[in-house]
């Protein structure tokens, strides 16, 4: 299955009529994770015309309004709309009581299990595994608490080579299971058939790294090494690099930075201060440094990998 990034909300602090703060929907696995809950978020989730009933994870980076205050308005449609199974909910310690508050003083009931994993840790963590997938938090630099979170694919089953199976009448429908874990064939006399004859190489697992806000850490650079796709904030032009540092945040030439050490495959820039009318002096910035550099697209549909 591909995995699809589409960005709902890009912008810093403050909407405006053709952008929306932080939120992003990921695809990946035939699962939905949503990652920060921006205000207006669910009205964004309609747009993307993605269906609430896939998220059952939300990942929140820190409790700044303008990557959470969306998230009791999205649960309350939950219940609207029928929602009866649990929702994961992973944020900063304090993410319980903010939400519970709010349930509890404007009288919302859910009608379904709301499980928060509250995160205080200062090391990157696994916080989520199935089968398929698994997610890390990525400890950032910001003004209060904050994580970015990394997800991966698994490695994928082994594909079988048909060609070559078939010249064995041994090996049955059954078999295959195993052939594809990599696991060698043994036939009735004795002799080891090889995986690598019987099979070929699996589909590249990818993986998908999402940073803000942050200032610049290079910390950072070995959990995100190799990643497939960078979103990584860049709030400011490096011409105000001491207000970045002061407000906690990094510039575009930083983010570049980050992407050429950390050897990813793209990067795509994002938070941008309301004081930019043209954003592509952002990737005119970045380009020197890290060309494969963009800017994000609000309901479009990335694929990674």
């Amino acid at each position: 299955m591909s995995t699809y990034l589409t960005i709902l909300g890009f912008n810093s602090a403050i909407p405006t009529i053709t952008s929306s703060p932080t939120a992003q929907f990921l695809e990946m696995e035939e699962r939905a994770f949503l990652i920060d809950c921006g205000e207006g978020t669910q009205v964004q989730l309609r747009k993307a015309k993605a269906r609430f009933s896939k998220i059952n994870n939300i990942f929140i980076s820190h409790l700044h309004g303008d990557h959470c205050f969306g998230l009791p308005g999205l649960i309350a449609s939950f219940r609207l709309l029928g929602r009866d199974m649990p929702l994961n909910v992973y944020g900063p310690k304090g993410i319980k009581e903010m939400m519970e508050t709010i349930f509890r003083l404007t009288e919302t009931h859910r009608g379904f299990e709301v499980i928060y994993h509250e995160l205080s840790g200062k090391t990157s963590e696994k916080i989520y595994e199935d089968n398929r997938v698994e997610v890390f938090t990525i400890p950032l630099d910001h003004r209060i608490y904050c994580n970015g979170y990394l997800f991966k694919e698994k490695p994928k089953e082994r594909h079988l080579n048909m060609q070559e199976v078939s010249k064995y009448s041994e090996i049955e429908t059954c078999d295959y299971h195993n052939l594809k874990l990599g696991k060698d064939f043994i036939l009735s006399d004795g002799y080891v058939l090889k995986n690598e004859i019987l099979t070929l190489e699996p589909t590249k697992s990818v993986s998908y790294a999402f940073c803000s806000d942050t200032r610049y850490l290079e910390d950072i650079i070995p959990l995100i090494e190799n990643v497939d796709v960078l979103y990584h904030e860049s709030t400011f032009l490096h011409d105000l690099k001491e207000m970045a540092d002061y407000t906690g945040h990094t510039t575009a030439l930083e983010a570049a930075r980050i992407a050429r050490k950390a050897n990813v495959g793209k990067l795509i820039l994002g938070h941008f201060s309301n004081r930019y009318s043209d954003l592509s002096v952002f990737t005119d910035e970045a380009r020197e440094v890290f060309p494969n550099s963009f800017l994000p697209k609000a309901l479009e549909a990335v694929k990674i990998g």
